[in-house]
Parts: structure tokens; C-alpha cells; sequence
């Protein structure tokens, strides 16, 4: 078997314990979300299938940090994962050959496809999980978008101002609309590659073919360069604009009614049987994926100013967005808060940070709480930014603007045994 593809990784990584093509069939409105919810809780991936549709639907099989490791560093070590996806921001040459789509069922109905409404009010039935591949010229985007389907039967994609709008405006300029290719059920490493934001003119999945050591294919009607994918849909975005939303977003509330693009299908390719990821809103798959490029982002600032950076977190809890959490050594005692500076610097979405000692595991938040209750003192370890630029998912932010607060939650270099943390001989974990 191939290691390019979904179903490889999934049998790779689970042995043959994980069999998606067992799964159940459930109805699309709230039912699949409830499933992907309680999975959460028990780390482990679930399978489930939709009326209608000739796909295997799969989530929950990036829910855990781990996982991003291992798919971007041989060994599993976070400092080379981060190292691993900020090379994707360096352009490299890459080129596409013919596709052989023999395998591939071919239809115009979209109700093959995984929608699912997944909140009480959704604005409609989502896809959450499609990477859109567009072309201006030479220089061609990936990106992940939501995609609805409304209950009048309009497809609307949701785009912020970023490289595929940039081509969106531009094909509006000329009263013309932008030919995508959305592609979903492709091996894990092409959806993080996706999550990234390099300069325009790099093209994200022409590094995670690299990593996995395989070709990009001409797209069966626009010729767009893509990787191996169980579902194909060519599409277009249209020169006007539909009401798309409210949608739940990476914080659990919920996004408001936008117009945005309307997209129309022309073709759907797919390969019966075939899993196909789907992603919670709000859920920890999401958090990761939006928040794992931002991490490494995060690391490479503060390594910039302090001698060592063991690990960043983004919370899950605030979407992998807004709250991080970043382990140092230091050599200085103001290192700490040279580090809450130049992470609000790394993302400035970011609202809080803290910053613990390297005996402290940034993901295991009860060591966190830990490391505040014995080696904060908020008259000298809290720094605090008035009226900065935040984040869009903040509800509470006013008119884009928040505050920021940083906690210097480590040790002072000269601490004594009253800092230290216990240990008990020869019991790991403890």
C-alpha cells in the first residue's frame, strides 16, 4: 500500500485496529457532531457514514499534539516539527504530471459529499474540512475553507482576506469567476501544510508531497496541482455573493451571517468506500490544525530572544488561538518576560500567554496552575498591554482592540530548594 494517502496513514497508524468501514450510519443534521464530541474525550478516531453518501467519514485522527509531531519530525521531537512546517514558507519548484482518474465515480450530485449541519443553529449543512487549490498564472494557493450548503440549495464559501480572496477580487475586477478544485480524504500531512499562510507565490502542498515523497497530479477539469485525494470536486467561485453563517468557530460561539462568494459545482470525483476527514468546529482537531502553524511561528520569535525554547501550546480550549502556554530556559531573570514580548510579536492574534520552566509540560495544564500558584507574583511577573490589536474570534474585544496580559510564571535563577519540584524516585509520570 501507498503512504501518501488517508487510508494508508490510517492503516499505518492503528494496525488494522481502526476499521472505518465498519462504521454506522447516522443522520447528517447533529448526530455526527455528537459522536466527534464524545470521541474527543477518549482521544481515539471514529468512522461513521451519512445517508446518501458513498464515503466513509473519519475524525478525531489529529486530535492529539503527538500526532502532529510524529507526522513532521522522524523522531517526534516538537523543536523539529516547528522546524519542519516554518520551512514551508521557503518557495521550492514543483510541478504536476497527468492524473489517472479511472478509479474515480463521476456525478453532479453534491449530496454525495459529507454535509453535515452540525450545530443547532448552523446557518445550513457544513463541509469543514475541503481544501480549495486555486491558480492565478503560476502561482497557485491551498487553503482550508467552510463550505455551506443552504437550505435554498446555495453553496457559499466563507474567505477572509487572505490568497484565494486576493484571487477571488481579482477575478471580480474582470466581472469573471475563479476556478477552485476542492479536494477532502487526503493523508493528514497535505491539511497541515494547507493550515499554513506562506508569501504568495509559495504553493503549501508542494512541501508535504515533498515530506511524504510523491507527485502532484493535474486536477481532472482545471488542471490544478493536487496530491492523491478521494474526493475531487471542480469547481467555481462566482462573481456575486450569497449569505453564508452563522457557523460555530475555533472559540465554540458562534461566527454571524456574511455575504460571501457563491460557489458552483461542475464535477465531483470520488472513490466509493473511501474515508474522508471531517473536522468539528470547535472541536481539538480544529484548534490544532489552525493552531500548530502558529506555534511554530511563536517558537521561532522567542527563540530569538531567550537561549532555549522547549515547547509552545496553543490551548485548545481557546481554539489553539488566543491563550499559549511556552516552556524556556533561561540564562537572565528578565528572559521570561522577553519572551511574553516577542510571542505577542510571533502571533498577534495571541491575548494571553504564560511562560513556565522547562520542568514544566506546557500541554499538561494542571502543571501550568501549578507552576502560576508557586512562582507568580503579579506585582512583578504580570505584564500587561492596553488597547493592542487582537483577534477577530475574541467576542470580547472591542472594535478589534484588547488587552494583552503576560505571566512570568518561572522560577528566579537563584531559587533554592523552596522552588523545586518534588519528585518520587524511579516512578515516571508521577
Amino acid at each position: 500500500m501507498n503512504n501518501d494517502t488517508l487510508e494508508s496513514y490510517l492503516a499505518n497508524r492503528y494496525h488494522g485496529s481502526f476499521k472505518p468501514e465498519n462504521a454506522p450510519t447516522v443522520k447528517r443534521e447533529y448526530e455526527p457532531a455528537c459522536l466527534m464530541k464524545m470521541a474527543e474525550k477518549t482521544g481515539s478516531p471514529i468512522a461513521f457514514k451519512l445517508p446518501g453518501s458513498p464515503l466513509v467519514n473519519v475524525s478525531g485522527i489529529i486530535a492529539k499534539k503527538e500526532e502532529v509531531y510524529r507526522l513532521l519530525s522522524p523522531r517526534g521531537k516538537p523543536e523539529e516539527a516547528y522546524g519542519t512546517i516554518s520551512s514551508f514558507t521557503e518557495s521550492i519548484p514543483y510541478s504536476s504530471e497527468a492524473g489517472d482518474y479511472s478509479g474515480y465515480t463521476e456525478t453532479r450530485d453534491h449530496m454525495v459529499l459529507p454535509w453535515i449541519k452540525f450545530y443547532e443553529k448552523d446557518g445550513g449543512y457544513y463541509l469543514t474540512s475541503s481544501i480549495l487549490v486555486s491558480c492565478i498564472g503560476n502561482e497557485c494557493n491551498a487553503s482550508i475553507h467552510r463550505i455551506m450548503l443552504s437550505d435554498e440549495g446555495h453553496i457559499a464559501i466563507r474567505l477572509v482576506p487572505r490568497h484565494l480572496y486576493y484571487m477571488v477580487k481579482k477575478a471580480r475586477e474582470t466581472g469573471r469567476k475563479q476556478p477552485v478544485t476542492i479536494i477532502m480524504g487526503l493523508h493528514p500531512l497535505h491539511m497541515l501544510a494547507a493550515a499554513t499562510s506562506p508569501p504568495l507565490g509559495v504553493f503549501e502542498l508542494s512541501h508535504s508531497v515533498k515530506l511524504l515523497g510523491t507527485k502532484l497530479f493535474k486536477s481532472p477539469i482545471h488542471g490544478h496541482p493536487i496530491p492523491k485525494a478521494n474526493v475531487i470536486v471542480e469547481a467555481w467561485i462566482e462573481p456575486y455573493d450569497v449569505e453564508e453563517g452563522p457557523f460555530v468557530d475555533a472559540m465554540g460561539t458562534y461566527d454571524r451571517v456574511r455575504m460571501q462568494p457563491r460557489l458552483t459545482i461542475e464535477k465531483i470525483f470520488y472513490r466509493p468506500g473511501k474515508p474522508v476527514q471531517v473536522i468539528l468546529p470547535g472541536g481539538i482537531e480544529h484548534a490544532i490544525l489552525m493552531g500548530f502553524p502558529r506555534e511554530a511561528m511563536i517558537y521561532q520569535s522567542v527563540s530569538r530572544v531567550v537561549p532555549k525554547v522547549h515547547k509552545v501550546t496553543l490551548t485548545p480550549s481557546s481554539g489553539g488561538w488566543l491563550h499559549a502556554v511556552i516552556s524556556i530556559t533561561k540564562n537572565n531573570d528578565g528572559d521570561g518576560k522577553n519572551a511574553i514580548m516577542a510571542a505577542f510579536a510571533g502571533h498577534p492574534s495571541l491575548k494571553h500567554v504564560v511562560i513556565v520552566d522547562d520542568d514544566v509540560d506546557p500541554e499538561d495544564l494542571s502543571q501550568v496552575d501549578w507552576a502560576i500558584a508557586t512562582r507568580f507574583q503579579a506585582d512583578r511577573d504580570l505584564v500587561v498591554i492596553k488597547n493592542a490589536r487582537g483577534s477577530t474570534l475574541d467576542p470580547s474585544a472591542e472594535n478589534g482592540l484588547t488587552a494583552k496580559m503576560g505571566v512570568d510564571a518561572t522560577k528566579p535563577l537563584s531559587a533554592g530548594e523552596t522552588f523545586e519540584k518534588a519528585e518520587i524516585p524511579g516512578c515516571r509520570g508521577a
